[in-house]
């Protein structure tokens, strides 16, 4: 029986109906069918096994009528696959074609925070034949183990992107690649662009993870992308295979929203001229709409990850890493902040347009350089910015599980030690505002510092150290003749 491991059934129009004896109306010749299905005989070589059973034809879906019914036929499956699906239309259509196509899907969706009816997303993936539908809740291991070191690393991408995006696909594709582990599927399958970053973020973790997995991107095979080359094209596709398009007219520009943030791009955003619509925003107010009075927080930073933030005012409290982010939202998104509109370098090497709104991050962000500047030795900062900016790129690239990025991580990690206190800061109109910082592992020395106190220094020091760092001036000025240059 081992030569059966790989066979599945598949349904088929047959000829004539065995209960009354007449024919379907719209039916095609038996050996249409099988040059069309790439059948293999009744008989399977393996086992010699034959299946007949008839059963209904749905007519509703394919809108056929008379007497139809349909047998099972063995056919070879050229494997199971696991698509990492969003329940829209695109990963939709996917889902049906790599089933034209001969393979078993098994649908995988990530709930890392954005607004989905996941249920539904379910039994609409049931309904087009995935094999399985794995939703997986990965909130919390997104917030403990992949926001958690970007606010450690203070990343930013070109100095304006907290990087939402990039942090969630790491995420996302490792436990795509436990699923496929788990199933023994051969291959995954995505729905990201042939132009955008998002489909070498994913590779790159698939391919560090699982060397041996195989990798289906529709949106690069000629064959799919010039069968639909545009959402009109898809919209077509998924009326003639029964799947459910949306009833509500779509907004102009794509949107992928996670914990994290939301982004925007595409379609009227392409033009970096076009203004940002006032309805585009979902996760934050605008700054001019939103209230008048601050709201004040304290945020408890511990080798330099937040645990624990306190609505001065109100009192409210969150000690928890989901808790503590989603308040942090809450409040930022109140308050309209964490709005940027940029353009930036794609990794394969075209600028692109974003649009993004990351409120928790931003105010993180924000404290947690605060607390840093008061706990972290002046040297080690420098070199942290350095590693800062490498983290990003890394991260931003799709190099997560990379060494270098492996090593990169345990060097922040490694000066993240003593970074520990409180920051109190106010949230108003678009803006975070720090009020003030305390830690018991603080380099702040009030009395050395002091223009009122004397203090353990004097100041006489100060001129040999100036003369010592004049020295390497005044020989340059002196020898390349430029203390004579008038400036």
């Amino acid at each position: 029986m081992s030569g059966c491991l790989n066979i599945r059934l598949e349904r088929w129009e047959c000829e004539k109906c065995v209960t009354c004896g007449k024919v379907a109306q719209s039916q095609r010749s038996r050996e249409q069918h099988k040059r069309r299905s790439l059948l293999v005989p009744d008989t399977c070589g393996a086992c010699s096994l034959t299946r007949h059973r008839p059963q209904p034809l749905h007519t509703a879906s394919l809108n056929l009528s008379s007497c139809l019914f349909w047998t099972d036929r063995l056919i070879m499956s050229k494997g199971t696959v696991v698509l990492a699906y969003s329940g829209g239309l695109d990963t939709s259509c996917i889902l049906v074609w790599l089933k034209e196509q001969g393979y078993d899907v098994i649908a995988y969706m990530a709930n890392i925070g954005q607004q989905e009816d996941f249920e539904a997303a379910r039994e609409k993936a049931e309904s087009l034949g995935a094999k399985k539908v794995f939703i997986e809740d990965l909130r919390d291991e997104f917030v403990e183990e992949f926001i958690w070191p970007t606010v450690q690393a203070s990343a930013i991408y070109e100095d304006r992107y907290l990087l939402g995006t990039s942090v969630a696909r790491p995420c996302i594709a490792r436990r795509q690649i436990d699923i496929a582990r788990q199933e023994g599927a051969q291959y995954v399958s995505h729905g990201a662009t042939g132009k955008g970053n998002d489909q070498i973020r994913f590779e790159l973790t698939c391919y560090a993870l699982h060397p041996d997995i195989k990798i289906i991107a529709p949106w690069r095979i000629p064959e799919f992308y010039t069968r639909f080359r545009g959402r009109t094209d898809l919209m077509e596709y998924a009326q003639k295979h029964g799947i459910p398009v949306p009833v509500t007219p779509r907004a102009p520009w794509s949107m992928d929203a996670n914990l994290m943030h939301i982004s925007y791009e595409s379609g009227i955003l392409e033009n970096p001229k076009n203004h940002a619509p006032a309805d585009l925003y979902l996760m934050t107010k605008n700054p001019e709409d939103t209230p008048t009075n601050p709201d004040a927080l304290e945020i408890e930073f511990k080798e330099g990850v937040p645990v624990k933030v306190t609505n001065i005012k109100d009192k409210t409290s969150k000690d928890t890493p989901l808790d503590i982010f989603s308040y942090l939202n809450e409040i930022g998104g109140k308050h309209g902040v964490g709005r940027i509109d940029i353009v930036e370098n794609r990794f394969i090497g075209m600028k692109s347009r974003g649009i993004y709104e990351t409120p928790g991050g931003t105010i993180l962000f924000q404290a947690h350089l605060d607390i840093e500047a008061l706990t972290m030795d002046k040297e080690i900062r420098r070199i942290k910015q350095g590693l800062s900016i490498k983290f990003s790129e890394l991260l931003y690239n799709g190099f997560w599980y990379s060494p270098e990025c492996e090593f990169v991580r345990h060097c922040i990690a490694k000066s993240q030690e003593h970074v520990e206190g409180k920051v109190q800061l106010t949230v108003l109109k678009g803006q975070v505002y720090i009020l003030g910082r305390e830690s018991p592992k603080s380099l702040y020395n009030e009395e050395l510092v002091s223009m009122d106190v004397q203090g353990d220094y004097d100041p006489c020091d100060a001129s040999g150290f100036i003369k010592v760092n004049a020295v390497r001036l005044r020989e340059h000025h002196r020898l390349q003749g430029l203390s004579s240059t008038k400036i």
